[in-house]
């Protein structure tokens, strides 16, 4: 799997626990660290420890374990390292006074929102003819 595609299912993985303001942001340009750094926020400190665990079991599900993980016992900011990837789940309040958006601003940010559930109904199915 491409490294963009792992960085798509990681924020769909936050997405799945709620978090908020999910952004992809492609550092290769601006750094060596990463290629991408994914950043989310969450309201509370049992939520950034809901966020990041479904981001750890769902890329285990990929074979993928973090490299390197912080903040974990803190629930404050957790970055899960996946080498070409780090996550960062922030509470919102932390996520704003690091405003990681500012300090990487020559990196171009990807919004990415929950995927709507189909609101269509259900086709009948035809009934045969008498």
């Amino acid at each position: 799997m491409r490294t963009k595609t792992f960085a798509k299912r990681i924020a769909q993985f936050a997405l799945s626990k709620k978090a908020s303001d999910v952004i992809i942001m492609d550092v290769r340009d601006v750094t060596d660290v990463a290629d991408y750094f994914v950043v989310c926020s969450a309201d509370s400190d049992t939520q950034v420890k809901a966020v990041s665990d479904a981001i750890m079991d769902g890329m285990e599900s990929l074979g993928s374990a973090p490299w390197h993980r912080e903040g974990v016992s803190n629930k404050q900011w957790v970055v899960l390292d996946y080498v070409d990837i780090v996550v960062h789940v922030f509470l919102k309040e932390m996520r704003k006074f690091y405003s990681l958006e500012k300090l990487w601003g020559d990196a171009s940010i990807e919004p990415v929102e929950d995927k709507p559930k189909s609101t269509r109904a259900p086709r009948k199915k035809k009934e045969a003819s008498e």
